[in-house]
């Protein structure tokens, strides 16, 4: 071998080494946990998912981390690893006197592993989207919010923080205003809104392609809704409506003013089928409408009069202003007589009944708590809880479960490409669990870690955010 081909050899032999020596730089590498897939409902092994900035960049086997050279690296084993969870519904208000009380709760959602809300308007619209700014832009800390903005209702409507809209002309100037602010969906009222107009709403949404939420004014049929192209209903309790041969009869009466909405709802749990039900909720899932159940909310409503919520650990974590939202609905229900009672424990139990036939008949169920002001005992963080618990004890597994708080969210919003899973390419917005969710649904309130965006929230982390809420809470109540 002549020297040439000997110094040829030796440089090719350096290269190697050099490219052998290169490593792919990261932030956080998450080793040793067991990856939970919530599509599959699996559990899988000997992964490690590793990070850089707010982005998963690999998942890869354990065997192959030597290509990569991180910052950090967190060894978790024994913990289960899964995506961030979601609370599609929640509320922020009260008011601008208790601004300061709402940004207070955007830590107890990263608390309790909850990555991702979705805001459904309150009536501080345009704090919410300045919040849901500076979230993404790394200025304030909390978890992505998506937001509607402010709602559209009628004329005079209770519920404020409303775009009041009573003409084609006004729902199209709405939508422009929504549009010039990228809301990321439109949330309609039903209190005051003509159902003409209701459905004009949804006309134009679906033109500007704008997803729609919304509840169901008493006036309109189900069919009607879904037809229309309405995206989800918000609360589950409407969806008993399309589960009597009735709805239509019933329907026309309380259009005409000659039945009232709770006699319908009496009727329509009396004259309840199971086929019909079946036979609505397959044409919901094939004009793609998906429903957000708020199971939790709905039942602390329901009973009311057998649970005392006024020693609820949770209600060192809310200031007074906030708590004293909860008022009206606590006094409302003081109001109700034996009968009324005894029907607000039978829509719930009816309508979370629901849960498995909307999941067998192909409905996409997304959880969302409606957590936030006014909703008594419904809180931050912990309701999203509650909220799964409730769908495993009504009959779904814990991995559909799961799935309802993981993926189905994001693909009402489009956002499967970032959000959903554990792989490449997605958000780093991640959960670590002491204990398998998928054979205990409780096991979701078992939190290790949290990872927000690539930021990292250790245990020591989390119980802070939490205590610093509590001396909040604690000095403000205190004034």
């Amino acid at each position: 071998m002549n020297k040439f081909k000997v110094i040829a050899c030796a440089v090719l032999a350096l290269a190697g080494t050099a490219h052998a020596a290169e490593k792919y730089a990261a932030d956080v590498i998450l080793t040793k946990a067991t990856l939970i897939d919530v599509a599959s409902g699996k559990a899988i092994k000997g992964k490690s998912v590793v990070l850089k900035g707010d982005t998963i960049i690999a998942v890869v086997d354990d065997s192959k981390l030597s290509a990569y050279a991180a910052k950090k690296t967190v060894r978790l084993p024994g913990k289960y690893l899964m995506p961030g969870l979601w609370d599609t519904h929640v509320h922020f208000g009260g008011g601008p006197a208790l601004i300061e009380e709402n940004k207070h709760l955007l830590a107890l959602y990263l608390a309790n592993g909850i990555t991702t809300v979705r805001d459904c308007s309150g009536d501080l619209p345009d704090t919410v989207l300045a919040w849901r700014d500076q979230i993404k832009a790394g200025q304030l800390e909390g978890p992505t919010i998506f937001t509607s903005g402010a709602k559209l209702e009628g004329y005079k409507p209770l519920w404020k923080g409303t775009i009041e809209v009573g003409t084609p002309q006004e729902v199209q100037a709405a939508l422009e205003k929504l549009q010039g602010q990228h809301v990321d969906f439109v949330k309609i009222t039903e209190n005051t809104l003509k159902p003409e107009i209701y459905l004009e709403a949804l006309r134009q949404a679906k033109e500007r392609g704008m997803r729609t939420s919304g509840h169901i004014p008493v006036q309109l049929t189900l069919e009607q809704m879904f037809d229309a192209g309405l995206g989800t209903v918000e609360h589950q309790s409407y969806l008993l409506r399309a589960s009597t041969p009735q709805e239509k009869e019933l329907t026309a009466q309380v259009a005409a003013g000659t039945l009232s909405g709770k006699d319908a709802m009496k009727q329509s749990l009396q004259s309840y089928d199971e086929a019909t039900a079946r036979a609505a909720f397959r044409y919901m899932a094939s004009k793609g409408t998906a429903v957000v159940p708020t199971l939790s909310v709905s039942r602390v409503v329901a009973y009311l009069d057998k649970d005392d919520h006024s020693h609820d650990p949770a209600l060192q974590y809310i200031g007074k202003g906030l708590r004293a939202t909860y008022d009206w609905r606590v006094q409302r229900a003081a109001q109700d007589n034996a009968e009324a009672i005894e029907q607000r424990h039978a829509v719930f139990e009816k309508s979370a009944a629901l849960l498995p036939i909307l999941e067998q008949e192909g409905v996409s169920i997304i959880a969302g708590t409606d957590a936030g002001f006014l909703n008594s005992y419904d809180y931050p963080g912990q309701a999203l809880h509650d909220e799964i618990g409730l769908y495993v004890h009504y009959g779904l597994t814990p991995a559909q479960a799961l799935q309802t708080a993981v993926i189905n969210g994001p693909r009402f919003l489009g956002k499967l490409n970032r959000y959903g899973s554990v792989e490449a390419g997605k958000s780093a917005d991640l959960v670590v669990l002491d204990a398998n969710p998928l054979q205990d649904i409780a096991a979701t309130r078992k939190i290790n870690l949290v990872v927000s965006r690539g930021a990292v929230y250790d245990r020591a982390h989390l119980d802070k955010l939490l205590a610093d809420t509590k001396q909040w809470v604690e000095q403000e109540n205190a004034k």
